[in-house]
């Protein structure tokens, strides 16, 4: 209860905030490009040090770091909601991000150190993901409330209840043995130079329609970019603890969790973005019924999450992660057809019933295969890897159809007609990035490791093992079959394997 409500903490505030946007636009005076980064600013400061907050979580001990980051989130969330100049908001909203890139993959590492792999850890992550859509919902229907007031409080809100996620943490989260720091240490020239990078490449994809696109300014900094991820790779390679160790990328289920992760979330927060203009300042749309139109995506994600666990065991990961991203793309696709008359019945409520789908499947199946098979000791940066490539995956789509929209002229435009067809080029934008997380999804279709079987008579060492729930069927573990890639094996490489361990 005390980790979901840390995710139902951070759903709560990305969906108050992102129905608030236009109030904090009209109040503030701020353009599309500076409004994008209120959202940017929190999700940069997120993805950017989650890697290092992963780390902290295995080197300190996950409750500590987990404790004193949502405390930090509790005191300034209530100094980005007494603020009035921009500056001051965009930089509440990145040390916000800051502090939950260090609750994130402790909450997360909590869970998977707690939850052995299989039918318990699918169930829990179950519960954990109905927390988080219920966080999103209510954030919903509160933003839309709230609004209506002041859009103050929907940055005010979530500082009551991260101290209620505080109190409870001291109370319930039980203390454990800290984590072995022998000869191990942060590598902090890597999470500066990754920061760096991340920072600088949303920078400049905001700021380049302004400089042009071909401008020395904005080759400069994509250049500037391609060193500090130069710099970060060298650095990475030549530290004794380095903060992401390469060789955890050689596993499939591993790379397409977290491009799946990429472009889930960074296609949705995009899509939230626009969607919440058209319906707030081109159709006049009140905030409370924004909210509500947004409201069945949550619903449906409540409902779904309550039965991921038997899902995930049922189908496995890659199944329900390639039908999550068909209802995505669909979703987006339907959308086009909008009008500037927003109708309701026909587009926007099978939008979002697409989209609930999409998330309730898509999250807790890219959740378990990120974290599968993955020892105690890493799972902190397991963790931090997902979450990483969510929050800077919405960053870097974000700024790319910010980008788009700018390039149109919208807010130099009057005529509905027009605003909506500067709109058109970025909604295709992000169904075409949903259509490449949907066929990266689909790869995972192509091998399976449930066919792999090892003759029973071979006595195979433990490492090269192929799990019992792997090798019995269609039925097997979801964990299990993303454990099993995670090690690396194939059909001819477990019986040249098991062949080898015979001869000894």
């Amino acid at each position: 209860m005390v980790l979901g409500g840390a995710l139902c903490l951070d759903a709560l505030d990305v969906s108050m905030v992102g129905v608030a946007l236009p109030s904090i636009r009209s109040a503030l005076g701020l353009n599309t490009s500076s409004l994008q980064w209120i959202v940017s600013g929190y999700v940069l400061g997120y993805g950017g040090l989650l890697l290092l907050g992963g780390r902290a979580a295995d080197l300190l001990g996950r409750r500590r770091v987990f404790l004193t980051a949502v405390g930090v989130f509790a005191v300034v969330s209530l100094f980005g909601g007494l603020v009035s100049t921009p500056g001051l908001l965009i930089a509440a909203r990145f040390i916000k991000g800051i502090a939950a890139a260090f609750t994130a993959p402790a909450s997360m590492s909590l869970l998977t150190t707690t939850f052995p792999e299989g039918p318990m850890r699918n169930r829990a992550f179950s519960i954990y993901t109905v927390f988080g859509a219920s966080g999103f919902s209510l954030g919903l229907v509160l933003s839309g409330v709230l609004t209506e007031v002041s859009w103050r409080w929907t940055l005010l809100v979530p500082a009551p209840v991260a101290l209620v996620v505080l109190a409870a943490g001291v109370w319930l989260i039980p203390r454990g043995e800290r984590a072995d720091r022998a000869g191990r240490r942060f590598d902090v020239p890597g999470a500066v130079t990754v920061t760096a990078a991340m920072l600088l490449l949303v920078y400049t994809v905001v700021t380049a329609q302004q400089a042009g696109w071909g401008s020395a300014r904005t080759i400069g900094s994509f250049a500037g970019v391609a060193v500090l991820l130069a710099a970060f790779a060298a650095i990475e390679r030549r530290s004794e603890d380095p903060l992401v160790p390469f060789g955890i990328f050689r596993s499939a289920a591993l790379r397409r969790a977290n491009i799946g992760a990429v472009t889930l979330f960074g296609t949705y927060i995009s899509f939230q973005f626009l969607v919440t203009q058209y319906l707030q300042s081109l159709a006049g749309w009140s905030a409370l019924t924004t909210a509500l139109a947004f409201l069945p995506a949550g619903v449906i994600v409540a409902v779904l999450s309550t039965r991921m666990a038997s899902l995930l065991g049922r189908f496995g990961t890659a199944r329900l992660s390639a039908v999550a991203f068909g209802c995505l793309v669909i979703a987006y696709a339907v959308f086009l057809r909008a009008g500037t008359r927003p109708d309701y019945p026909a587009v926007m409520l099978p939008t979002m019933l697409l989209v609930g789908l999409a998330f309730g499947l898509g999250f807790s199946s890219l959740s378990v295969a990120a974290t599968a098979g993955v020892p105690n000791e890493e799972q902190g940066l397991a963790a931090s890897l997902f979450q990483t490539s969510f929050q800077v995956g919405g960053a870097v789509v974000l700024a790319v159809v910010t980008a788009v929209v700018d390039a149109g002229g919208a807010s130099k435009l009057t005529s509905p007609s027009a605003v909506l067809g500067a709109y058109r080029p970025a909604l295709g934008l992000i169904t075409g990035v949903a259509a490449v997380g949907a066929l990266v999804a689909l790869s995972g279709l192509r091998r399976r490791p449930a066919e792999v079987a090892v003759p029973s008579a071979v006595a195979v060492p433990a490492a090269v093992a192929v799990p019992a729930a792997v090798a019995a069927g269609p039925g097997q573990s979801a964990t299990a079959e993303a454990a099993s890639e995670r090690l690396g094996e194939d059909r001819d490489d477990v019986r040249a394997q098991a062949v080898r361990a015979d001869a000894r």
